[in-house]
């Protein structure tokens, strides 16, 4: 009898031991939230996967705290945009982690910048210009060409830090691409009405953006990049919208919303905000879900 209730207990113990899931083979640091899920849609519950910063978090200037230590110390992989975007914190963050497998020039570390065709590349290093990338505008995730170029990239990484599950990450990456291509090509014949759409930015970071549908650029509530408006700077930009109106005023999640209230309620000029990267929105809570919400405000102000 007992040697029959020892049996059942082990039984048991491997049925509940069955139906847990799998850990995760990978743990996945990334430094903004369009890397986090476009990792989550390529490794499934292969991965662990968080964010160091959210859509309401400026990836300029964060802290690295303990927390956020513990993590890069456990991490296979850390996936970040690069280009001096999160200069100010990501190498403490990693000189304290500790953390070998995640150090720059490993298989553990991907600065997604590097591999897509930079823009607004500086022709001269002056810092009197303001916060300006030396090695060109980090925010490449604004064009989803981009994003579908870093999905190859990351499909290979991960399979070299995890080949046992290289398949899963092979099914799972043409997958997505299948989606995100058809996507592509449904979202450029939506923007045709954006073409030519001219506007006032926050902060010099909608480059890609502009690039991938033909927006213009016409002005900045920073003054210069990285330094908050100022009311001289604004009653300038008053006085230029009043000569020669912008259709827009656009800013992000992170942003303060109050200068472009202010530029919007003395030159009439409607300000939206878009979510930026997922999470911004209520809507944009996957990668699909950024670029269709935030085609869905621009194209309100233009119907």
């Amino acid at each position: 009898m007992k040697a029959i209730k020892k049996m059942f207990g082990l039984f048991v113990l491997a049925a509940a031991a069955s139906s847990q899931p799998a850990l995760a083979a990978l743990k996945v640091l990334a430094c903004e939230p369009e890397w986090a899920a476009l990792v989550q849609e390529l490794a499934g519950d292969k991965a662990s996967v968080s964010s160091a910063t959210t859509a309401l978090q400026d990836p300029h200037h964060i802290e690295a705290k303990p927390s956020l230590i513990a993590r890069a110390r456990n991490a296979d992989l850390l996936v970040c945009s690069g280009s001096e975007l999160e200069v100010g914190w990501l190498p403490l963050l990693i000189r304290q982690s500790g953390n070998q497998r995640i150090q720059p020039g490993t298989p553990g570390y991907l600065e997604t910048s590097q591999f897509v065709a930079r823009l607004d590349i500086p022709k001269s290093i002056d810092r009197s210009l303001g916060d300006i990338h030396v090695a060109g505008n980090p925010h490449i995730h604004l064009d989803p060409r981009n994003i579908a170029k870093i999905a190859e990239l990351l499909r290979d990484r991960l399979a070299h830090l995890d080949p046992v599950n290289a398949g899963v990450y092979a099914t799972r990456t043409a997958a997505f691409l299948l989606r995100w291509r058809d996507a592509i090509r449904r979202w450029e014949t939506e923007a045709a009405p954006l073409r030519g759409l001219s506007m006032v930015v926050y902060h010099r970071n909608m480059a890609y953006l502009n690039a991938w549908l033909g927006l213009r650029e016409v002005g900045s509530l920073e003054p210069k990049p990285g330094i908050p408006p100022t009311t001289a700077h604004l009653a300038g930009l008053i006085t230029r919208m009043q000569a020669e109106p912008a259709k827009l005023i656009v800013y992000v999640a992170y942003n303060h919303p109050q200068a472009a209230d202010f530029l919007s309620g003395r030159t009439r000029i409607p300000a939206v905000m878009l979510p930026f990267t997922v999470g911004g929105s209520e809507r944009a809570k996957d990668l699909f879900g950024l670029f269709d919400d935030t085609l869905a405000r621009l194209l309100a102000v233009v119907k």
